[in-house]
């Protein structure tokens, strides 16, 4: 009987535990519901404060933009900036569709690519600048039995804020315009 009686009194303290855990579940659901419900309004866009929404915009970078027309650019006798006139998309307008270069709004690391499309007959050779330095390139050589080549190229850079990056065609060299296929990209990949 007295084991029964201390059963009994064990038994009535885990219920008793039970129901005080499940009551402390239902608080932290419900902090965590509220929680949850002001992250959505403070940080996912729907905050009242203009300076946080312009941060949120800012972080958002990537573009892409293709060359245009159905012309030849090139040759040139000097190096040149390739000029992408035909925006594709262009978040939180950081390339330039006048001067082809696309300006880092916040310091970071990117990605950025181009493809091109040219003439087999011609020589190619076009680099992906950052601030004047080349930083990868994609080169092909003149042949006569090749109508014409696609390429590109791609590469992460570490930007710092302002820093400029754009394609460079070779001097002597051509590439042609295509609104499909001559294109260069670049997207924010993470900032401090």
């Amino acid at each position: 009987k007295q084991i029964l009686i201390h059963t009994g009194v064990k038994q009535e303290a885990l219920e008793t535990r039970l129901k005080e855990t499940e009551k402390l579940v239902l608080e932290l659901k419900k902090k965590g519901k509220a929680l949850s419900e002001f992250i959505d309004n403070v940080f996912l866009n729907r905050c009242s404060s203009a300076f946080f929404r312009i941060y949120l915009e800012a972080q958002k970078v990537v573009f892409s933009a293709a060359a245009g027309g159905s012309v030849a650019i090139g040759p040139f006798t000097t190096d040149s900036t390739i000029i992408y006139r035909t925006v594709i998309t262009n978040m939180g307008n950081v390339y330039n569709q006048h001067t082809g270069i696309f300006a880092a709004s916040v310091a970071g690391t990117y990605y950025s690519t181009f493809f091109y499309h040219a003439g087999g007959s011609q020589v190619l050779s076009l680099a992906l600048m950052k601030n004047n330095e080349g930083i990868v390139t994609a080169y092909d050589h003149k042949t006569y039995h090749d109508g014409v080549d696609n390429g590109g190229n791609a590469a992460f850079l570490q930007l710092q804020q302002g820093d400029h990056v754009y394609m460079r065609l070779g001097a002597n060299t051509h590439v042609w315009s295509d609104s499909h296929i001559t294109t260069f990209s670049g997207i924010l990949l993470h900032s401090p």
